[in-house]
């Protein structure tokens, strides 16, 4: 701070660092699992993708990043209601259909925005340490500018998470004691307490509320909805885990590697 008069004003300066940081802990650490986890994610995702094993019928098996399964190439128990509305004209892997609605939710996601700056664009990579670009101009112009859509991506993500329940649910009814039957709950429920918790439907449970005596059943849903958000960080990573897990088991039933009759 620069000398002054009583009466002249107070000019504060930045403490000059010339290092990049003080910092004596394992800063890096947590950037550098980060990054390795949801590189794993998105590797895992292209494989599965193009991977065209995902159906494992008689126990009505679907793997996640297939379903809901939409277009006329895929197995018949495999179309979501026995719909398929692209027809024959569609020929690229039927997960690429629905591929942009959970992948938009968790791209535009509150904490995974934290996650990826952090990790992959080292904006900031931790806290107190300096970050390498010379300029910052937050989510106000092109591309990060589109972050603002998450709100919408939140309506489709609920929609895919009740498509994974009800395919929970059909192979929990064709085959209970199966042990894909029960990976499929958890991945359901783990999906469905991500999105549920999600930031956005938090807000339009009671968000705009002045009053929350007047509106008793709203404040319980947000109260609820808080709960969640208040572990929406360890639902995030569960959930991603839990649906490569799942994704990954039908797939490997579905190629022969684990037999079926005791999947």
């Amino acid at each position: 701070m620069t000398q002054t008069t009583p009466d002249a004003p107070v000019r504060r300066q930045r403490a000059q660092i010339k290092v990049r940081t003080l910092r004596t802990d394992r800063w890096w650490l947590a950037p550098l699992l980060t990054f390795l986890g949801l590189s794993s994610f998105l590797v895992y995702g292209v494989w599965a993708i193009l991977d065209g094993n995902y159906y494992v019928a008689g126990a009505e098996y679907i793997a996640p990043f297939s379903s809901p399964c939409l277009a006329e190439s895929c197995p018949e128990g495999a179309r979501f209601l026995g719909w398929a509305p692209f027809g024959e004209w569609y020929t690229l892997p039927p997960g690429l259909l629905i591929l942009g609605l959970p992948g938009g939710f968790r791209l535009t996601c509150y904490y995974y925005r934290k996650s990826y700056y952090r990790s992959f664009w080292l904006s900031p990579p931790a806290c107190s340490v300096a970050e390498p670009h010379g300029k910052y101009t937050g989510e106000t112009r092109l591309p990060l500018i589109m972050q603002n859509i998450h709100r919408y991506f939140f309506y489709f993500a609920v929609l895919i998470g009740f498509v994974l329940t009800y395919d929970a649910i059909l192979a929990l009814v064709h085959k209970p004691l199966g042990l894909g039957t029960w990976i499929l709950i958890v991945n359901a429920v783990l999906i469905l307490g991500y999105t549920f918790g999600c930031h956005s439907c938090r807000h339009i449970t009671a968000g705009r509320l002045n009053h929350f005596s007047r509106h008793p059943l709203r404040y319980r849903a947000w109260t609820f909805v808080s709960k969640l958000n208040a572990k929406h960080q360890q639902l995030a990573w569960a959930s991603m885990f839990s649906v490569m897990i799942a994704d990954f088991y039908v797939r490997m039933v579905a190629h022969g590697i684990i037999a079926f009759p005791y999947a």
